[in-house]
């Protein structure tokens, strides 16, 4: 089975490059990280015109999905630049909503497709924690069949990341839908947020690896780059290897879920989706291999940083500050590895 992108799919890839580098996003997550979230909703605006949230949202809604390989290209990128904002959330919201069907999908998919709509979700099995909700239109929860929106965002909690807050939405809320679908969608919502976390990791540990390299490049001792030494290289070279073996993990769960969604009567979004026990468990090996990589690179930049790694000033901090979180949420690696082996 061919894992390499089409054209397209790498052309889509580098569009959201140039989009992002030219948004600046470190100061984008600067202003997000101290409440400011004027500038995170503009970027999310132009991504949304990009077609990024349409992708988890199906085309009776005003989305062109759910397309999960098109999905990890973005993610990837938004991984790359750290974009801020509850991205993993507002794509699982989708396939969330549209297994629920009825009238909140049809009141919040086309705003989420047409990055309207910012939003943010707990579920059962995945923590009680809502990232940036305190930024997001609406928080939904799922308990046992009931699909409630949140009353509010709920008390921040402690975050390693200043600009992916965690809030455990107030209690309560409005049922908007209920019953055996809304438990076959949770489960569906949760693989697409366990995916697009891995992808989100897996671009975050390829720009720490990227800056990295070129500050070792430019940073001497004795005279020479410091990225000559023998050990440098070994610990560079490492890092690239467990994010090039996390990627076609990924890339193959992109597949798997594929798979599922072009099967009659099945499929992420579709309404009737249950999700396989095959494509969770490559959702979980792509999570725990792409978050572990991610993770380690941060440990690798950090080391071959020094001291300036510790710094406010850097912009790296931003990314190192995200690796462990991303590694964690929608799954631990423990909690992926059990699954994996129970698939």
């Amino acid at each position: 089975m061919p894992f390499l992108l089409t054209d397209e799919q790498k052309q889509f890839g580098q569009s959201l490059d140039a989009l992002l580098r030219a948004a600046g996003t470190p100061a984008v997550l600067r202003a997000w990280a101290a409440g400011d979230h004027g500038p995170g909703r503009a970027l999310w605006g132009r991504l949304a015109d990009a077609g990024v949230f349409a992708l988890a949202v199906p085309e009776a809604y005003g989305g062109v999905g759910p397309l999960p390989v098109e999905a990890a290209v973005a993610c990837v990128e938004l991984g790359r630049h750290a974009v801020p904002g509850p991205v993993a959330e507002t794509l699982a919201a989708g396939v969330l909503l549209a297994g629920a069907g009825g009238p909140v999908a049809e009141e919040w998919l086309p705003g989420i497709a047409s990055g309207a709509a910012v939003v943010s979700l707990t579920l059962e099995g995945y923590g009680p924690y809502a990232p940036d909700a305190d930024a997001a239109d609406a928080v939904f929860t799922v308990t046992g069949d009931v699909l409630r929106l949140a009353p509010g965002p709920g008390e921040p909690s402690a975050s390693a990341d200043p600009a992916r807050r965690l809030f455990r939405p107030e209690p309560g809320g409005t049922p908007v839908a209920k019953g055996p679908a809304i438990r076959a969608a949770a489960r569906a919502a949760g693989d697409t947020a366990a995916f697009a976390t891995a992808a989100l990791a897996l671009g975050c540990g390829e720009e720490l690896l990227r800056a990295t390299v070129a500050y070792v490049k430019q940073r001497t001792q004795f005279g020479v780059p410091v990225g000559s030494f023998q050990a440098v290289k070994h610990r560079l070279a490492d890092t690239l290897l467990g994010l090039e073996f996390a990627r076609p993990l990924l890339y193959g769960a992109a597949v798997e879920l594929a798979s599922e969604v072009s099967r009659p009567g099945a499929g992420v979004g579709s309404g009737s989706a249950e999700g396989s026990p095959g494509a969770g468990a490559a959702v979980a090996a792509a999570k725990v291999a792409a978050g572990e990589a991610g993770y380690a690179a941060a440990r690798t930049a950090l080391q071959l940083h020094g001291a300036i790694g510790y710094t406010e000033e850097l912009d790296l901090a931003w990314w190192l500050r995200r690796a462990r979180p991303l590694r964690d949420a929608w799954g631990t690696p423990s909690a992926c590895r059990a699954r994996v082996l129970a698939g």
